[in-house]
C-alpha cells in the first residue's frame, strides 16, 4: 500500500495514495496504523482525500484501528472523505462510529483538543 506519512509535533498524518483500499490491503493498513502506537508521537490523522473506493473489510479495519488508538488513550481522526467513501461507511453502518472531519485542519484541532483533555484529566488524578 502506497502512503504518504507527514509527522507533526503531536500526530502523524497518513494519506493513502491509492484510489481504492480493498480487503487485501487491510493487513498492511492495520500494521501501518498500529506501528504508530510504538512511536513517541502516537496520534493519527488518516486523510482519505485520494481514496474513492473502500470495501467493507477496509472500513472495518479503519474503525478497529480507531478503537485501538482510543483504548490506549491516543487520538485517531479520519478526514477529507469524499462522498463515495462516506457512502461506503454509511452503507456498512459504520459512519456513526467514526471520528471524522471534513478537513485536515479540523482533524488537527480535534487531536490537539483531545491532547489537552488528556493532560487536564491526568492533572486531576
Amino acid at each position: 500500500m502506497n502512503v504518504k506519512i507527514d509527522t507533526k509535533e503531536k500526530f502523524h498524518v497518513i494519506t493513502p495514495l491509492e484510489s481504492s483500499v480493498t480487503e487485501n490491503m487491510t493487513g498492511e493498513l492495520s500494521q501501518l496504523l498500529l506501528s504508530c502506537l510504538k512511536k513517541d508521537v502516537k496520534n493519527i490523522v488518516l486523510n482519505l482525500k485520494e481514496v474513492t473506493e473502500l470495501d467493507k473489510a477496509s472500513a472495518e479495519c479503519i474503525l478497529a484501528g480507531q478503537q485501538q488508538f482510543y483504548e490506549q488513550e491516543n487520538s485517531f481522526v479520519v478526514c477529507e472523505m469524499n462522498s463515495q467513501v462516506e457512502s461506503c461507511f454509511e452503507q456498512f453502518e459504520l459512519l456513526e462510529l467514526l471520528n471524522y472531519t471534513p478537513t485536515e485542519s479540523e482533524a488537527w484541532d480535534i487531536v490537539q483538543m483531545e491532547e489537552i483533555e488528556r493532560e487536564l484529566f491526568d492533572d486531576e488524578t
